[in-house]
């Protein structure tokens, strides 16, 4: 019988949010010398510089220093796998708003205001800025990844009906609450560099190349971030860097922290995709072949997009069995910000491709889109092995799907909204109604980043601080971490204090990313309790002349006899006895073998699942459109904390609602971001919340040894979502011949719905 795990548990730093006293890197305090920095951002999209001249810059008041790319002593780079990506501009602009130089100075206004004062002197090159420019150039970082089996060109010409689609799916900024921050503190030890990052380890690393110094000289700490959704993966270094090379030059604190507007323009979004998808399938909906290509828009430098788009390529099948395909991803190369990280991490994109082709199918046949749903999933026999080699081993959906379908009335439902929309006259309000199924992958891809450390410390009197490579970034790792040691050492949840993630502590950390934070680093905290416990165990036995084990429940070590002692106690016994009370720990997952260069192998631990039915309403003049009513059934194996759970799954759902809707990324003809304010890119608020969210959990212990048989929940929920383009798709659909489903585009804004409306009235003609 577990304590403290599989039950709910606030966030640990629920009473600091709602108060509104959780300190974040800009709110601690400013040391009395300190300067701020501020980059100069270039006013032109892809250029050559000719001159660039700083001196009205050096002459404005508060002013410093001011640092351009040859005042790097190391290496100007903040890209994290492929250094491809300039710190500072040196020679060539690559894409609008990139960084030209940097000012420090005394105050943040004074930084900001020097910034602009520069003049500049370029000339304009050519510049390739959306997927289909890139794509017709033949203009891409690197090679195609292509997954085939059996003759596609067969399958689908001997198949009863065929089918082609383009689908045009948009990127998504990442607008957390709180922007890029960094502190840089020097000292007789080096650097400290506290950040707003879910990736410590590649900044102090980052750091260190581009100062020409040790990455033990430099150490890198963060406490919590307020919201990151992959953007502070690796779009929080080049801050961090620059402080560092700031401070490192003057011997003073540099804090930096970005406006709004300039984060916008400076950092990466979700990649913007094209899905070009042709499909046979039989009478009855059965999929024979599928011929796909997904190209993304990756900007000027690889950043992540290797393994973004790679993961794109695991999903585009979704939950899907393909007898025959080819699959072709394609990764362009253009003259914009290099794009990101964003929760899903290309997952999403692939799904679409999955859902669009599946509700054509459904159409095609006049068939529910949910049976033609059923028909297709994998099963364990003879349809378990995904395009890229790895057989599934644990798919719930079978059961997973009609349980929701049964409990959200959703057969009935549609039968009503169909009638509903049939008998509409010339009232504008549509309705629709989609479900839709998620399975996500767990695990990075990059097979290298799949470990953790942790570090325990038990101090003489019983209190326990906790130490892990994890970041907290809201979604509730610590609290969940924190939960795992105090099961193991059977103390309460209060008696362990959770302490920053800094890489003094625990070295070389992977990011908190690919929702696998509290798979990882909760092994590695479960490790190093077992072996403190072990430790002490040992110790008191012999103490005591005890046979046997002990139990560490409920704040005391218990014999099978019933004698029993305060944990305090034993513990101060123990270092009277000169027992470590220190412990790390390490996990490396198992059975994960991904071959990139083949396309082949098991990038996956385990998969999560879910399900969500959205139902939807648009008004035929306006485009407007929201959720009536969505009902989630996810499954997080045997969860951890089933309260953060539940938060992740609502907040996944609608932050991935807003991407497919709402958050309509707008660029000029060169590449500048021209929706770079809350005033010009919308996402969704309270309002914006269905009025009816059902959220449920699966009972499903996870099948693979996770820990306490919980699953990943931070990115699947996102996916959930799709339901909601696919119900506003079923509701234009309202206007489409039979046997057609509209081309509707992501996002779903008003303006989309209306031109898929007028599109689908044309064709009924």
């Amino acid at each position: 019988m577990t304590h403290v795990v599989h039950r709910p548990h606030p966030h640990d730093s629920g009473p600091l949010h709602v108060t509104g006293t959780a300190p974040y890197v800009d709110d601690l305090p400013t040391p009395a010398n300190a300067l701020h920095a501020c980059f100069g951002l270039a006013p032109v999209g892809h250029a050559t510089i000719d001159t660039l001249d700083l001196s009205a810059v050096w002459a404005a008041p508060g002013v410093v220093d001011v640092v351009t790319a040859a005042d790097i002593p190391g290496e100007n780079n903040a890209g994290p796998v492929i250094h491809d990506e300039p710190l500072l501009a040196d020679g060539t602009i690559l894409f609008p708003g990139q960084a030209l130089f940097c000012v420090f100075a005394e105050t943040r206004l004074a930084a900001r205001k020097a910034a602009r004062l520069f003049t500049l002197e370029s000339t304009e090159l050519p510049a390739l800025t959306t997927v289909d420019e890139a794509v017709e150039a033949h203009s891409f970082l690197h090679g195609p990844l292509v997954f085939e089996r059996g003759d596609v060109s067969k399958a689908i010409e001997d198949a009863d009906y065929s089918s082609s689609s383009r689908l045009y799916i948009g990127g998504q900024e990442h607008f957390y609450l709180e922007g890029q921050g960094s502190l840089a503190l020097p000292s007789a030890d080096g650097l400290h560099i506290i950040s707003s990052t879910q990736h410590p380890s590649e900044i102090q690393d980052l750091v260190a190349e581009a100062l020409n110094i040790s990455a033990a000289e430099v150490t890198v700490e963060v406490r919590r971030m307020g919201g990151a959704f992959g953007g502070k993966e690796t779009q929080a270094a080049p801050l961090s860097i620059i402080a560092a090379l700031g401070a490192n030059r003057t011997g003073r604190a540099v804090r930096f922290r970005l406006d709004r507007d300039d984060d916008f323009v400076l950092t990466g979004k979700r990649h913007d995709f094209r899905a070009d998808i042709r499909v046979g399938f039989d009478a009855s909906g059965l999929i024979k072949g599928v011929d796909g290509i997904l190209a993304s828009r990756c900007g000027y430098g690889h950043d992540l997009s290797r393994a973004i788009n790679d993961r794109a390529m695991f999903h585009a099948d979704n939950a899907y069995f393909y007898p025959a395909l080819e699959l072709t991803s394609l990764r362009a190369k253009t003259h914009t910000v290099s794009n990101t990280a964003f929760r899903g991490f290309g997952g999403p994109q692939g799904m679409m491709l999955a859902e669009r082709l599946v509700d054509k199918v459904a159409a095609a046949v006049h068939r529910d889109p949910l049976d033609v749903r059923l028909a297709n999933l994998y099963n364990e026999t003879d349809r378990s092995v995904t395009p890229y080699g790895m057989t599934i081993e644990d798919n719930v959906l079978p059961q997973l799907m009609p349980q929701l379908a049964e409990t959200s009335d959703y057969r009935a439902r549609r039968a009503a909204i169909i009638d509903a929309n049939a008998s509409a006259g010339r009232s504008p309000v549509r309705r629709g109604i989609a479900l839709t199924p998620v399975r996500f992958g767990i695990s990075f891809t990059t097979s290298f980043l799949n470990q953790a450390g942790a570090l325990i410390n038990i101090y003489k009197d019983g209190s326990i601080l906790l130490n892990h490579g994890g970041t907290e970034m809201g979604q509730g790792l610590f609290v969940k971490v924190a939960q795992v040691a105090a099961e193991v050492l059977g103390v309460g949840l209060d008696d362990v204090k959770i302490s920053s993630t800094r890489t003094d502590k625990v070295p070389n950390t992977s990011a908190t990313a690919a929702s696998s934070g509290s798979d990882l680093n909760g092994w590695a905290a479960k490790l190093a309790a077992l072996e403190l416990r072990n430790r002490l165990t040992a110790f008191w036995c012999a103490e005591q002349g005890i046979d046997g084990g002990l139990t560490f429940a409920q704040g005391r070590v218990s014999t099978e006899d019933g004698q029993s002692w305060p944990f305090a106690e034993v513990v101060r016994a123990a270092y009277m006895g000169r027992v470590s009370l220190s412990a790390t720990g390490y996990y490396r997952t198992p059975k994960i073998d991904w071959d990139a260069k083949t396309g082949q192998g098991r990038p996956f631990l385990y998969f999560a699942y879910g399900a969500a039915v959205s139902e939807v309403e648009i008004d035929t003049l306006t485009g407007a459109n929201r959720v009536i009513r969505a009902d989630i059934l996810h499954d997080v194996g045997r969860s951890l904390n089933p309260d953060i759970d539940h938060g992740q799954i609502e907040g996944g759902f609608v932050q991935g609602m807003g991407w497919l809707t709402m958050e309509e990324l707008v660029y000029s003809a060169r590449g500048d971001v021209l929706t770079h304010a809350p005033s010009t890119y919308k996402i969704p608020c309270a309002s914006d919340r269905p009025d009816v969210l059902n959220i449920d959990l699966f009972d499903n212990a996870n099948a693979e040894d996770t820990i306490f048989k919980s699953k990943a929940v931070g990115e699947p929920p996102l996916m959930l979502a799709i339901s909601v383009h696919s119900a506003l798709a079923h509701a234009v659909s309202s206007f489409s011949p039979r046997g057609r489903w509209p081309d509707l585009d992501a996002p779903a804004t008003a303006e989309e719905i209306l031109r898929t409306i007028a599109t689908e009235r044309t064709q009924a003609l």
